[in-house]
């Protein structure tokens, strides 16, 4: 009847049991066979597990451990199914836990006792995995009526302290999540054993068995969202000081997750989050809480470009003039014959430009001027000569313009490059022909023969350069000059670090007549580097700003800000309100107004110290990072 047994570890392939029951042929490789997965009061798996004999049990469980990793398994699809499993269970956590001993940490239980201890923990392992895996299964084991009672015999009985029982009590914590959303705790003036809370608060808080913590830890969480629940709350809870022992531990995650979860749902009651506030681990925590949110975060460095358009000239003024003959270049053209002389003399003083032109009186007039007047007579060339020699040379060409004008085409006379000499006078609008002065004392007392001889009654305008002031005062004259040029004139040292250009915008023009009031451009280097954060916040990065923002709303809150029962409401003082007071004080015996107040000072205090914290504090999401922004302004203006 059973020949068609797959081993446990073969592989699991995909399909669904409604359409595998469909099939004429049996599939032995991945545990979908028709005749074991009829939809039949009659099928073999729940006869098997109800048949009392260990092999058929055996069997039966270890389809279904491969039959529960599916997601189209469903408990209800099999009539009795799911009562079936609940069998060995309850044994297990009503009687056949007795039969073990502290011998059999020593010597090894009987064969038999084990065996059933094993159908009991395959039982409760294809319930969980059912469970967690498809939410249909998870709302017909909450809705089972034998669901509570098997959670409550397994808390009650069974000791978590030994090793022996913990895998079932695991698999029996995380069954009793698919209740805890809607599940209601009995009174504190009920029997204990009909309650689970305190079972889970001495796991939770003396466990030494990690996952037994965890479990604890979200089945706690869960029962405590319910707000009808929030009565068995404590502000000396000793899950809530096991909760901060393990918020440090940022390497843990799952055992992290737990813990923020628990604190999120104990703070989550404003009752709780009052009184946390006078809690003398509060500051430690907030900063715990805050450091989480430094480490997860994933940061790189971003380099921003923010230059806008602008150009670099020289910081000396360069003036652009026409070639003259150097003394050494004219001594060397002395000594050659003509016409070599005349071919040497147009490549220093003339250069190939297209669209240049010279007249050919010009070419002629400063070749004759060159050499004229010199003591001993040299010999020229003929003008027809020296414009014949300039066009063979350059490769141009003589033309007749409208005019008429005489031109050769295509040559441009050469140009020198120099400093603007600042010790040149620029008085009568740069035309004074005195050469420049050998220093800046010099100069002064030039400028000032300029100004001196100035004739003028009353008022005048500037004759410097290109100076626009005008109607100055005479005795303010003098004073008005020197503003022109003695800064300038003063010799000062650069530093080597410091360029020899000037960054100007791209309107302005250079040189300005008044450069103090330039429109100064933007720097030139304008390259903004900065750390922003790439990754969203991880779930435990969350659960850490959520629990910041309750204690931080709960600090900041005015306790004043609502009228109170039977105080005086805008002139009626018989009018009363419906307010949650009452109920906070049933499970916050003692918690007077000043132990509020007090809370919010330290709560504010604590948010004091910690806005340097906050301020390196960068996430992705906009919404998150307004309140840590809202925080940190806060915190200033109270701190102000």
């Amino acid at each position: 009847m059973y020949g068609n047994r797959t081993a446990l570890n073969a592989p699991i392939k995909s399909g669904t049991v409604s359409s595998l029951q469909q099939q004429s042929v049996h599939n032995q490789t991945d545990d979908h066979e028709r005749w074991y997965t009829e939809v039949t009061a009659n099928n073999r798996m729940r006869l098997s597990l109800l048949s009392g004999i260990d092999g058929e049990v055996s069997w039966a469980l270890n389809r279904l451990v491969r039959l529960c990793r599916n997601e189209d398994f469903r408990l209800r699809q099999i009539p009795g199914l799911m009562e079936a499993l609940f069998e060995w269970p309850e044994w297990f956590s009503t009687t056949g836990y007795k039969e073990y001993t502290n011998l059999h940490s020593v010597f090894a239980p009987p064969i038999t006792l084990s065996l059933h201890r094993q159908h009991a923990i395959m039982s409760a392992f294809v319930l969980r995995n059912a469970a967690l895996i498809d939410d249909h299964n998870a709302r017909a084991i909450a809705e089972f009526s034998r669901t509570i009672p098997l959670v409550l015999y397994s808390l009650h009985n069974l000791d978590f302290t030994l090793d022996i029982n913990c895998e079932f009590l695991l698999y029996v914590l995380d069954i009793f999540l698919c209740v805890t959303p809607t599940f209601v705790l009995p009174l504190k003036s009920s029997k204990p054993t009909s309650s689970p809370l305190e079972s889970l608060l001495r796991i939770s808080s003396s466990s030494s068995n990690r996952s037994m913590i965890m479990a604890a830890f979200n089945a706690l969480s869960s029962l405590f969202s319910n707000p009808q629940n929030a009565h068995h709350l404590s502000p000396t809870s000793p899950t809530l000081s096991a909760c901060i022992r393990y918020l440090p531990l940022y390497t843990d995650k799952p055992l992290l997750e737990g813990s923020l979860s628990y604190l999120y749902a104990h703070l989550s009651h404003p009752a709780m989050s009052k009184a946390f506030l006078l809690h003398p681990d509060m500051p430690s925590v907030l900063r715990i809480l805050i450091t989480l949110l430094l480490v997860e975060q994933m940061q790189e460095t971003v380099t921003v470009d923010i230059a806008g358009d602008y150009h670099t000239v020289p910081s000396a003024v360069l003036n652009t003039k026409d070639h003259e003959l150097s003394q050494a270049e004219l001594d060397g053209l002395l000594a050659l014959p003509e016409p070599k002389r005349c071919f040497d003399w147009l490549a220093l003083m003339f250069i190939k430009k297209p669209g240049g032109e010279v007249t050919q009186i010009d070419l002629w007039n400063l070749y004759r001027e060159t050499w004229e007047g010199r003591q001993e007579p040299f010999p020229m060339l003929p003008a027809s000569d020296v414009i014949k020699n300039a066009t063979t040379m350059f490769g141009t060409q003589s033309l007749v313009l409208p005019g008429p004008r005489f031109v050769i085409q295509d040559i441009q006379r050469r140009k020198d490059t120099v400093l603007a000499d600042k010790l040149k006078c620029q008085w009568d609008r740069s035309k004074c022909a005195a050469p420049p002065l050998s220093n800046a004392a010099e100069l002064c007392e030039h400028v000032m023969q300029h100004v001196d001889s100035y004739n003028i009654e009353d008022e005048a305008a500037c004759l410097w350069s290109t100076c626009s002031k005008d109607k100055i005062p005479r005795n303010e004259l003098r004073a008005h000059v020197f503003t022109h040029f003695w800064q300038a004139h003063i010799p000062s040292e650069r530093n080597p670090s410091q360029s020899d250009t000037i960054t100007i915008s791209p309107s302005t023009n250079h040189p300005d007549p008044n450069p103090t009031k330039r429109t100064p451009p933007l720097p030139r280097r304008t390259a903004i580097s900065f750390q922003r954060t790439i990754n969203d916040a991880p779930s435990t990065s969350l659960l850490a700003l959520l629990c910041i923002r309750i204690l931080f709303q709960t600090s900041f809150a005015s306790v004043e800000a609502a009228p109170k029962v039977d105080a005086d409401h805008f002139g009626f003082p018989g009018m009363t309100e419906e307010t949650d007071d009452d109920d906070e004080g049933q499970f916050l015996e003692g918690f007077t107004l000043e132990h509020e107040k007090e809370g919010g000072r330290r709560g504010r205090r604590a948010f004091g110290d910690m806005r340097k914290l906050l301020e390196v504090v960068q996430i992705k999401d906009d919404v998150l990072m307004g309140w840590i922004t809202e925080m940190i302004n806060v915190g200033i203006e109270e701190c102000g």
